[in-house]
């Protein structure tokens, strides 16, 4: 119960107030530029907040349906890429050659503007479902598999030691000391990937897919002012879709690894 009200008070209370705070100042600046300041097409500029939350709730169904078809393909694609970039670290680690033979390869492909590469996989593959989970997986791989690989490589010398001092099996020393090593580093990895796939995804579906919330937001920035409401209620889903799968990965990290210091009790019992 301790731990829970802490909880509540360092983490979850000031996001709230942070959040409550951003959303009386946007609804304030709103007003400002529609009524002081007379910018022309104001609401296009900056509408609203309860407008945008009254449109939220009147198509909740429709932004649910088409926010699940991104969040699940970009979740398909994110796992692929997850399980990518972690067997690509592990190969590394294990080979000097392997990481001169991959690892320039790795780098290099992320030079390559993800703007000029969804149209490219969309015009070959035909397939918006598809589609979405190679841009997801191409874009969660590399950050997964760079910080994989650093935490392999993060393991104290002096354990690594006593391992082989006990005639340990290369399997045992992975599963035992470096994975356990190495997950801080792979939450970290997953956490900067997660978001990033799910706006892939919404990327893809700007090239001319038929489902997803990034379908929704294109119709409505072409019908122009007067779907004012519904292009920032889908702007928001997505920052919220984003938002959701870095909170599970934070979630995954604290049920995976406990033991890292920010999630010990402060002040409570060792």
């Amino acid at each position: 119960m301790k731990q829970n009200s802490a909880f509540m008070r360092e983490r979850v209370l000031p996001l709230f107030v942070w959040i409550f705070g951003l959303l009386v100042v946007w609804e304030a600046v709103s007003w400002w530029l529609l009524n002081v300041a007379k910018t022309p097409l104001a609401q296009s500029k900056l509408p609203y907040v309860h407008e945008v939350a009254a449109t939220l709730w009147k198509y909740s169904g429709t932004l649910l349906k088409e926010g699940g078809a991104t969040f699940g393909n970009a979740g398909v694609g994110f796992l692929i890429g997850a399980l990518a970039g972690v067997i690509l670290a592990v190969l590394m680690s294990l080979s000097k050659t392997i990481e001169q033979l991959a690892f320039p390869y790795a780098i290099a492909s992320q030079m390559i503007p993800i703007l000029g590469l969804a149209p490219i996989i969309y015009g070959i593959v035909r397939d918006e479902q598809v589609s979405r989970i190679i841009i997801s997986g191409y874009i969660t791989f590399f950050p997964v598999a760079l910080n994989m690989l650093r935490g392999l490589r993060s393991v104290d010398l002096s354990a690594l030691e006593l391992m082989h001092s006990y005639a340990a099996k290369p399997w045992a020393v992975y599963w035992k000391l470096r994975f356990p090593a190495a997950l801080p580093g792979l939450f970290s990895g997953l956490k900067i990937a997660a978001p990033l796939a799910v706006t892939g995804a919404i990327l893809v579906e700007l090239m001319g897919a038929q489902h997803g919330i990034g379908v929704i937001m294109l119709r409505n920035l072409y019908y122009g002012p007067s779907h004012t409401y519904m292009f920032w209620s889908t702007v928001l889903v997505g920052a919220l879709l984003g938002m959701a799968s870095y909170w599970l990965m934070s979630l995954a990290e604290r049920l995976v690894a406990p033991w890292q210091p920010e999630f010990r009790p402060k002040g409570g019992n060792r």
